[in-house]
């Protein structure tokens, strides 16, 4: 049986439909595309009906003989009157719909979206409260060395939280290119433009975990680019938001702790490499050899050999015209001076040089005072 012809709860069910989501605005959404759906059945059953009984009813064998007319004014205003109208009666629900969608007032929570190649940066509005989501799938699982995972490359380091039962506000931007936030549990997909701020929102229903992708071909690693949202209980929320607070605060400790210690190179390379591996290795590759015409190769590079305060500035600063960001807001001065010195040491580079955090802070602290 066609899925068309089916009850609703049986095409509700199916693989080949559509989902409800876990949310009212995905539901309905879902009821919209089902009684679209059905009136275009219809149509089709009542024009092909008409189609067949005519050719069956009026062929030649039968000693039919065609009308001979050129133009009739009932049925020009005929079969323009019934479109018009069934269109009017489609675009009445839809038009509800589609306002109910882009309606963000009266939230309870606002969250900033920045997508950039390729990871999103999420921040909490008056919480104090911003990460980056980072793919977590395995390079192994990516190179076909180890079995690919259940969640294969629709997992993250740091999954966007939310709470039930509460209306969430998304505003949504992008540091580079032209990305789209995409869960479609929640029938929200938006793009995220540079230099410009979209607007969404979401209630969901139901805790859980939710998963996503960029639904818009922003790059090379455009594949690798997945959204997790974990929903959770109102109080646990709550909890969770104060403990992410505390743990950030934290973080900034040690960030400044950092400052003051004096890493080996092997400590500096242990770190750098898990650095590299989760930031640098999608365009550079785990290998350094780069991407030929596209991402430039780190072994035995200018850059990754040369002055290091060059090195540094490509790092925390970007280069312009091109898919390398600037890192300055998303690596602490430890994890910067440790992924530095491992691409100077890395791959026979064997330059030797150690970077600490303290010399990425003079760094930054020289650089901002000469731009003064």
């Amino acid at each position: 049986m066609l899925i068309g012809f089916a009850a609703p709860a049986i095409a509700s069910e199916s693989n080949f439909n559509m989902t409800k989501g876990v949310t009212e605005i995905s539901g309905k959404v879902y009821d919209l595309h089902m009684l679209i759906f059905y009136i275009c059945c219809a149509i089709a059953v009542v024009v092909f009906g008409v189609m067949f009984y005519s050719i069956l009813r009026h062929r030649k064998s039968k000693g039919a003989v065609a009308a001979n007319f050129h133009e009739s004014t009932k049925v020009e205003i005929i079969w323009t009157v019934i479109p018009v109208l069934i269109l009017v009666a489609m675009a009445i629900p839809a038009t509800k719909t589609l306002i109910a969608m882009e309606d963000t007032s009266q939230s309870d929570l606002t969250v900033k979206i920045t997508g950039s190649q390729w990871k999103w940066h999420y921040s909490y509005f008056d919480q104090d409260v911003e990460f980056f989501s980072l793919l977590a799938t395995k390079q192994n699982q990516i190179d076909g060395i180890e079995m690919k995972g259940a969640n294969y490359l629709l997992e993250v380091d740091q999954p966007l939280v939310l709470p039930a039962d509460r209306k969430v506000r998304f505003l949504m931007t992008s540091d580079d290119v032209i990305h789209s936030w995409w869960v479609p549990a929640f029938a929200v997909k938006k793009d995220t433009i540079p230099g410009f701020i979209n607007e969404a929102w979401t209630r969901v229903d139901e805790p859980g975990i939710y998963r996503g992708q960029c639904a818009e071909l922003c790059g090379r690693a455009h594949g690798f680019m997945p959204i997790v949202v974990q929903v959770l209980e109102p109080s646990e929320f709550d909890t969770w938001l104060e403990d992410k607070k505390q743990q950030i605060a934290e973080q900034k400790l040690q960030a400044q702790s950092a400052l003051t210690q004096s890493l080996s190179l092997d400590e500096l390379m242990t770190q750098g490499e898990k650095v590299y591996l989760e930031r640098c290795s999608v365009c550079h590759q785990p290998t350094g050899l780069g991407v030929p015409g596209a991402f430039p190769a780190l072994k035995g590079s200018a850059v990754a050999t040369g002055n290091i305060d060059t090195h540094l500035d490509v790092v925390l600063n970007g280069r312009a015209g091109t898919a390398m960001q600037a890192f300055t807001n998303q690596l602490t001065e430890q994890e910067v001076a440790a992924v530095v010195t491992y691409q100077r040491n890395a791959w026979g580079n064997d330059t030797g040089d150690t970077v600490q955090a303290a010399d990425v802070n003079a760094y930054k602290q020289g650089a901002s005072k000469e731009g003064e």
